[in-house]
C-alpha cells in the first residue's frame, strides 16, 4: 500500500465527523480509492472547521468523535484494503483558553516550561513589553476596556483569574499572593480606586493586553501569516517536536495512519531538518506496526509553493508536494496563449491600470509590509541588527539602515522562500538572492546599495560554517532563520490574497501556487515536467481542487476557455458594461463597483453559473446569488483597495452585492446563462482533460470532497460545503456506459465515471503508474494542435492517453461535449505496436497510425491499455 494509488480529501469537523466519514468509505472503495486524506485530526478551537487551530497536541479532536471513531473508521477502511492520511501542522497552533500550553505561558511567562515551545521574541525593545507577551485580544484600546468594565477579577474554579468580556486570562502566582477575600470588590473597574488596583494587578502579569489592530505592529510572537489566533512553534527544538508529533507517531506505530501531510512547511526554521527527522523517527517505528498494517515506509508530502523551474530538493526525503505545481500546469495547458494579448488589452481598456501581474506583486508586497508585518520587518531587522553587531566590521550599520533595505528585499523576492543552511545557499538560492537583489538595487536609496549587497551576504552568501564559532556566528544563523521564516507569509498574502484578487485578467489563472503573468503552457512544456516527475518525485501529490482553492476545478477549466473566444468576451464585456451602468451606485465617494470588481465579477458568474440553473429559478438564482455576494465580499476585502477586513467600507460592499443581485435578474440573468451555456461544453471537456491528465500523469492524484461531480466552488468557506454522498452513491451503482453518460453529461455522471474507470485502472495495473516512465506522443494532422497524447510503459505494459484541448471552435454552445468523427480527419497517432483495449470506452486498436477520432471514440477523452 506504499506508495498509495490514489488518495480522497475528507474536511473533518462537528458536521461531519470520524463516524460520518465510516459510512462513505464503501463510496470511495467502489469509486477505487486506496486511501482516504483527513484534514488535521487532533484536538482544536471548539467550533473549528478545519482543524488547523489544534489546541492539544496529545487528543484525537472530540468534535469529530475522538479516538475511538478513528479506530472504527480504520478498520472499516482496512476491511477493503485502504489506508488513511492524515494532515499535520507543524508550524503553529490555535491559542486562547482552551490551550493548555499557551495558558502556562500567560501564568508563568518565561518562566514556563512551554515558554521555549512558542516562537516568542521576549527582547522588545519596548520598554513595556520586554520580558512580556503581547495579547491583541481587545475590543478597543486598553484605557477604554478597562473603563468599559469589560475586564474584571474574578474567582474561578478556585482560582483568580482576569475575565476579559466572556474569556479568562490565568495570572501569576506572584500576582495573587496576597489577594483577599474582599480581592474582587477592591478591584473593581466601576470606582477609580478599583480600576487603578485593577490596572496595577494587570500590569504585573507576564502578557500585555492591546487593542487586536495594533497586531501588526506590536505582536512579538510569530504568527500564522497575520492570523493572531495561530501562533508559530519552534518545531526545530528536539523537545518540541517530540511533544507535539508524540500522538501521530502512536498512531502510525498502532498502524491507524499510514503518512502524513504536513501543513506550510515553509513556516519553519529549518525544513529539510524536519523532513528528514520526521522520516527517521516514521522509520523507526515501521517494525512496531502491527499484523495487517502495512510496513512499507509511510506516505509523507508537504505543502510547498514551487515557483516555475524551483526544484522541490531531493535531499528532504518526502514524497513530493501536495500538488499546486501540477494544479498550474494541467490548468495553463488548457488556455490558450493566442487569447493573451486580446484578454490583457481588455483589462488594460476596462480598468485603465496598464500594471501588468509583477508590478501587481510587488506593489501588494509593499503594502503588506505596512499593513500586517511591521512587527515581522522589525523582528528580522532587529536580528540582522545584532548580527551586524557582534562584527566589528560592520558594527557601524544602523538599525534603519537594515530596515530600509530589508524592506526592498522583501519586495523583490520572487519565491516563497530559501534555504539556507550551514553550507550558505545552493545555486538555486543564490540565483534568487541575484533576482532580489537586482530588484532591490532599482528602488533602494542609493546610499544604501552598499549595504544592500552586504546583507544579502549575510543571508547566507557566506557560509555561517566560514565563521569561527560564536556570537557572530550564532546571531547570523537567527538572522538567516528568521528571514527565511518571514518570506513566505509575506508572499502569500501579497500575491495570494492581495494581487490576486486585484489583477482579473483571467481569474482561471488566479490561483494558489499559481503566477498570474503567464497565462498558458505549451504541451512540450508540459510534457517535459511529467518526465521530469516521473524521474524526481513520482509519488508526488497531483491535486486540481483543495480546501484551499479560489474557484472550483471546473470553475477553473470552463473560464479557460475564454482565452480561446478572447474577441466574443470583449465584446460581451463591453455591451454589459454599458447597459449595466445605471446599476452601478457611489458609495464613498466613488462608483461600485469599481471596473475592475464589475469586470472579475462577470468572469465569476459565467464561471460559476450553476449547469442546472436557469433565469427562470428564483429560489436557485437566490441561492447563487448569495454564494457569489459572500465571494465578492471577500474578494473586495482581500484586494485591499477600497475596503479590507480590518476596517470594511460596508458601503462600497453593499453597493457591490446590490449590482450583483441586479445582474441576476431580469434580461441581464437572461444574458448571463446564455453566455455560460455557450461556454458549458468545452468548459465540460477541459474538466474532463484536466481529470485525466491527474489520474494517468505520473504522480498520485488526489480528489478532494464533492470533486467527483463537477466542481463550480468558490472561495472558503463555499469549496467546503457538505457533500451529497447519498446521490454520488446512487449515481456509481448505476454503473452507466460513459457514452450514455456523456448524452447527460450535465448531472456528473460522465465525470464520475471516468474517476472510476480510471481509479480501477490504477488498482489493476498499480505498478504501470507508479513506476511507469513517460513519453510524448505527437499527433499529426491538422488537428495536432488540439491533441495532448503520450504513453506511460512498465515492464511491457503500456498505457496510451490522449486529451482533446482548446475545442471551443467545436463545442461552444453545443448541446454536449462530443466532436464528430469528422472534425479530427486527418489527424493521427503513431501508436506502439501491439493491441489495444480501451477503458473509457469499447473497442480495440492494433499498434501503428491510427485516427485520432478512434482513439477518442466520440468522447474528448481517450484511455488505452496494452500488454
Amino acid at each position: 500500500m506504499s506508495p498509495p494509488r490514489s488518495l480522497a480529501r475528507l474536511q473533518f469537523h462537528a458536521g461531519f465527523t470520524l463516524d460520518d466519514a465510516v459510512g462513505v468509505v464503501d463510496y470511495y472503495a467502489r469509486l477505487g480509492v486506496s486511501h482516504l486524506y483527513a484534514s488535521p485530526i487532533l484536538r482544536a478551537r471548539a467550533g473549528s472547521t478545519h482543524g488547523y487551530d489544534v489546541v492539544d497536541c496529545h487528543q484525537v479532536n472530540p468534535e469529530i468523535g475522538g479516538e475511538d471513531a478513528l479506530r472504527r473508521l480504520v478498520a472499516a477502511l482496512r476491511e477493503r484494503g485502504m489506508g488513511l492520511i492524515v494532515d499535520i501542522v507543524p508550524n503553529h497552533m490555535g491559542i486562547g483558553p482552551e490551550n493548555a500550553w499557551w495558558t502556562d505561558v500567560l501564568r508563568h511567562g518565561r518562566e514556563s516550561r512551554y515558554a521555549q515551545y512558542f516562537d516568542i521574541d521576549w527582547q522588545s525593545p519596548d520598554p513595556l513589553l520586554r520580558g512580556r507577551l503581547l495579547l491583541p485580544v481587545l475590543g478597543a484600546g486598553y484605557d477604554a476596556t478597562l473603563r468599559e468594565g469589560h475586564l474584571h477579577l474574578v474567582r474561578r474554579r478556585g482560582e483568580w483569574a482576569l475575565r476579559l468580556y466572556d474569556d479568562h486570562l490565568p495570572l501569576s502566582p506572584a500576582s495573587v499572593r496576597d489577594l483577599g477575600d474582599d480581592a474582587e470588590a477592591r478591584h473593581d473597574p466601576s470606582t477609580d480606586e478599583g480600576r487603578a488596583r485593577l490596572h496595577e494587578l494587570i500590569e504585573r502579569q507576564h502578557y500585555r493586553l492591546a487593542f487586536w489592530k495594533l497586531a501588526s505592529d506590536m505582536v512579538n510572537y510569530r504568527r500564522f501569516f497575520d492570523v493572531n489566533e495561530l501562533a508559530g512553534l519552534r518545531i526545530e527544538r528536539h523537545v518540541v517536536f517530540e511533544d507535539t508529533h508524540a500522538t501521530i507517531f502512536r498512531l502510525y506505530a498502532e498502524g491507524l495512519i499510514d503518512g502524513v501531510r504536513c501543513d506550510h512547511v515553509d513556516g519553519l526554521a529549518d525544513p529539510r531538518g524536519y523532513c528528514r527527522r520526521l522520516r527517521h523517527r516514521l522509520e523507526r517505528l515501521r517494525t512496531r506496526r502491527p499484523p495487517g498494517a502495512p510496513r512499507d515506509a509511510a506516505y509523507l508530502v508537504v505543502e510547498k509553493i514551487l515557483a516555475e523551474d524551483e526544484p522541490l530538493r531531493t535531499d528532504w526525503r518526502v514524497d513530493g508536494t501536495t500538488g499546486y505545481e501540477f494544479m498550474d500546469q494541467v490548468s495553463a495547458v488548457l488556455h490558450d496563449e493566442a487569447g493573451e494579448s486580446v484578454l490583457t488589452g481588455l483589462w488594460r481598456d476596462v480598468t485603465g491600470d496598464a500594471a501588468d501581474f509583477a508590478t501587481q506583486a510587488v506593489r501588494a508586497r509593499r503594502q503588506i509590509l505596512v499593513d500586517s508585518f511591521e512587527s515581522e520587518l522589525d523582528r528580522t531587522a532587529r536580528a540582522l541588527f545584532v548580527a551586524a553587531r557582534a562584527d566589528v566590521a560592520s558594527r557601524d550599520v544602523s538599525l534603519a539602515g537594515i530596515r530600509r533595505v530589508l524592506v526592498e528585499l522583501l519586495v523583490h523576492f520572487p519565491v516563497y522562500r530559501t534555504y539556507a543552511g550551514g553550507m550558505g545557499r545552493d545555486a538555486f538560492d543564490e540565483a534568487i538572492f541575484s533576482r532580489a537583489v537586482e530588484g532591490a538595487l532599482r528602488t533602494v536609496r542609493g546610499e544604501d546599495a552598499d549595504l544592500l549587497h552586504l546583507v544579502a551576504g549575510w543571508l547566507g552568501g557566506e557560509p555561517l560554517r566560514a565563521l569561527p564559532p560564536g556570537p557572530a556566528r550564532r546571531a547570523r544563523a537567527r538572522a538567516i532563520a528568521v528571514f527565511q521564516q518571514a518570506t513566505s507569509p509575506v508572499a502569500a498574502k501579497a500575491v495570494e490574497d492581495t494581487a490576486g484578487y486585484r489583477y482579473g485578467r483571467l481569474l482561471s489563472r488566479n490561483e494558489v501556487g499559481v503566477d498570474a503573468a503567464r497565462l498558458a503552457l505549451s504541451t512540450d512544456a508540459f510534457h517535459a515536467r511529467c518526465a521530469e516527475r516521473a524521474s524526481t518525485f513520482p509519488h508526488t501529490l497531483l491535486t486540481t481542487a483543495t480546501h484551499d482553492h479560489k474557484r472550483g476545478e471546473d470553475l477553473r477549466a470552463r473560464l479557460a476557455v475564454l482565452s480561446e473566444m478572447a474577441g466574443r468576451w470583449t465584446a460581451a464585456v463591453d455591451r454589459w458594461r454599458e447597459r449595466h451602468a445605471p446599476f452601478r451606485q457611489r458609495a464613498e465617494g466613488r462608483l461600485a463597483p469599481s471596473a475592475a470588481d464589475e469586470l472579475m465579477l462577470y468572469q465569476m458568474l459565467v464561471g460559476a453559473w450553476p449547469l442546472d440553473l436557469t433565469p427562470a429559478d428564483e429560489e436557485g438564482l437566490e441561492r447563487f446569488a448569495s454564494r457569489v455576494a459572500a465571494w465578492q465580499r471577500k474578494a473586495l476585502r482581500e484586494a485591499k483597495r477600497w475596503t479590507r477586513w480590518t476596517s470594511p467600507n460596508e458601503p462600497y460592499e453593499d453597493a457591490c452585492e446590490d449590482f450583483l443581485r441586479a445582474m441576476l435578474s431580469g434580461e441581464a440573468a437572461t444574458e448571463l446563462y446564455a453566455f455560460a451555456q455557450y461556454l458549458a461544453a468545452p468548459g465540460a471537456a477541459n474538466g474532463l482533460a484536466q481529470t485525466v491528465l491527474r489520474l494517468t500523469t505520473p504522480g498520485v492524484p488526489d480528489l478532494y470532497q464533492g470533486s467527483d461531480d463537477w466542481d463550480f466552488s468558490l472561495v472558503d468557506p463555499d469549496n467546503r460545503r457538505p457533500v451529497d454522498f447519498t446521490r454520488r452513491s446512487a449515481s456509481l451503482a448505476q454503473d452507466r456506459p460513459l457514452a450514455d453518460a456523456v448524452v447527460t453529461w450535465r448531472d456528473g455522471s460522465v465525470k464520475q465515471g471516468v474517476i472510476r474507470a480510471l481509479l480501477c485502472l490504477r488498482k489493476t495495473h498499480p505498478e504501470l503508474f507508479a513506476r511507469g516512465d513517460y513519453r510524448p506522443l505527437a499527433a499529426v494532422g491538422p488537428a495536432s494542435g488540439r491533441v495532448l497524447a503520450f504513453v506511460r510503459e512498465h515492464r511491457g505494459r503500456k498505457l496510451l492517453v490522449a486529451v482533446g484541448r482548446h475545442l471551443a471552435p467545436w463545442l461552444a454552445g453545443e448541446a454536449a461535449p462530443t466532436v464528430p468523427a469528422a472534425r479530427w480527419a486527418g489527424t493521427t497517432l503513431e501508436l506502439p505496436e501491439g493491441e489495444w483495449r480501451a477503458v473509457l470506452a469499447g473497442g480495440r486498436l492494433d499498434g501503428g497510425r491510427v485516427d485520432v477520432a478512434r482513439v477518442f471514440d466520440g468522447l474528448t477523452v481517450g484511455v488505452w491499455v496494452s500488454g
